[in-house]
């Protein structure tokens, strides 16, 4: 399992009329939490990219359970819970200042050859920089 912590405040232009973080900001805070956990691993989109493989997201689940208003510092934990074969899961949970969890969401991304349009397996490269810090501890 790998898991990576990213912090982000909310901004008040991401909040609604109710003074609540909009629901459609909480896939915003996922790709900025999911981006930070691959530069953790050593590389960056970008960097796939430029390797010809492009990730696009084949679906994506939220379930909202408390909200959060403008000014909290947000918690979100990223958490890959098994290597990919030709897609990645990643599990997010999103927690506040008081550690109380507000929402949880699920992203599933396919690795595409970028040449071919197809969906290809994942990279060795990448398949070994998680490797490397993957934490058999807590499977």
């Amino acid at each position: 399992m790998y898991v990576s912590e990213t912090k982000i405040r909310v901004r008040y232009s991401e909040t609604d009329k109710m003074g609540y973080v909009y629901y459609g900001n909480y896939p915003e805070y996922y790709e900025v939490a999911r981006a930070e956990a691959m530069r953790e691993l050593g590389m960056t989109y970008r960097e796939m990219e430029d390797k010809g493989v492009m990730m696009p997201i084949a679906s994506m689940q939220i379930k909202y359970l408390r909200p959060a208003f403008y000014d909290d510092l947000l918690t979100i934990r990223t958490i890959i819970k098994e290597l990919p074969a030709s897609r990645m899961h990643f599990y997010y949970q999103v927690y506040n200042e008081q550690q109380k969890l507000l929402n949880t969401g699920e992203t599933v991304l396919a690795f595409v050859n970028m040449k071919t349009g197809r969906p290809c397996a994942a990279p060795e490269w990448f398949l070994k920089a998680l490797a490397e810090r993957w934490d058999t501890n807590t499977d």
